[in-house]
């Protein structure tokens, strides 16, 4: 779960990166404009998105003109059509144009994230399948990319390696195995740890369940071999299906029974949202 707090602190950190990778020893560019110009302008999107990195974008503004005043008509969460202006930004030109191509690189980019996690979860509405995002996020935007996710419908698995366990299938090489994987991950992870194995076919998953394990990652299982695992399981432990999975796979995924759908295009596989600011000096 996200600490608010935690991911306050990740958006500053971000931005000064941002900003500092930008800068370095000022803007050149925006030199062009006289000191002390006030200037006013809008945000539009060029496509159909879900809204997202309001935050990071203020930041960025706010990081160079902490005067700024921005107003936001739409909010994260929110679905945005073509050609909406999605808000306003009145403050010095010269602090607005150099914040631009940062604030909207985050805006795009978590925009992206979300919109992506909202075409899946409407496509499996009416099942009982929640869906849920990987590790497998942009360098640096761990928490920016998870907090996207649950903008766009889905829901966040661990943060990282530090707060939840996946047995994988060189972990379970290394340990000598399913059930000593598992053994001693239960005799070494604190009692709130979320612990899940993997498993790659009906043998492993038979393994799994007698060896106690209560979170089931089917990797890469076609449909007959879901419907096969949820029918053999018959809830004593959650399944999660993982592994290949598109859009147009993800309802037929869902209609296996199986809880859980994780899918790391939801934060690597995305296309930044098409978006413009506009100055009125």
């Amino acid at each position: 779960m996200i600490n608010q707090h935690e991911l306050a602190a990740n958006i500053n950190a971000s931005v000064t990166t941002a900003l500092d990778e930008d800068l370095r020893d000022g803007d050149l560019t925006a030199q062009l404009i006289p000191r002390h110009t006030e200037a006013q302008a809008t945000v539009i999107t060029r496509q159909d998105a879900v809204l997202c990195g309001t935050a990071w974008f203020n930041a960025c503004f706010k990081a160079m003109d902490k005067n700024c005043i921005i107003h936001w008509l739409a909010q994260d969460g929110d679905v945005v059509t073509a050609k909406q202006t999605m808000c306003k930004i009145r403050g010095d030109a010269r602090a607005m144009l150099t914040a631009e191509r940062c604030a909207l690189n985050f805006l795009q980019t978590l925009s992206a994230t979300a919109t992506q996690t909202r075409h899946y979860v409407e496509a499996v509405q009416g099942t009982h399948a929640k869906i849920l995002d990987t590790r497998k996020t942009l360098p640096g935007l761990r928490l920016a990319q998870k907090y996207a996710v649950k903008m766009g419908g889905g829901h966040n698995q661990r943060i990282g390696l530090f707060d939840g366990v996946l047995i994988k299938e060189n972990h379970i090489l290394a340990a000598g195995g399913i059930r000593p994987a598992l053994e001693q991950t239960f005799r070494i992870a604190p009692g709130s740890i979320s612990i899940q194995i993997e498993v790659e076919n009906m043998e492993q998953l038979n393994e799994a369940l007698e060896a106690g394990a209560k979170l089931i990652l089917l990797d890469n299982f076609d449909l007959d071999s879901l419907r096969a695992a949820v029918k053999f399981t018959d809830g004593r432990a959650e399944l999660e299906a993982s592994g290949g999975i598109t859009l147009d796979k993800i309802r037929a995924i869902a209609e296996t029974g199986v809880e859980r759908i994780s899918i790391g295009g939801l934060t690597k596989d995305i296309h930044a949202i098409d978006l413009s600011m506009r100055f009125e000096i």
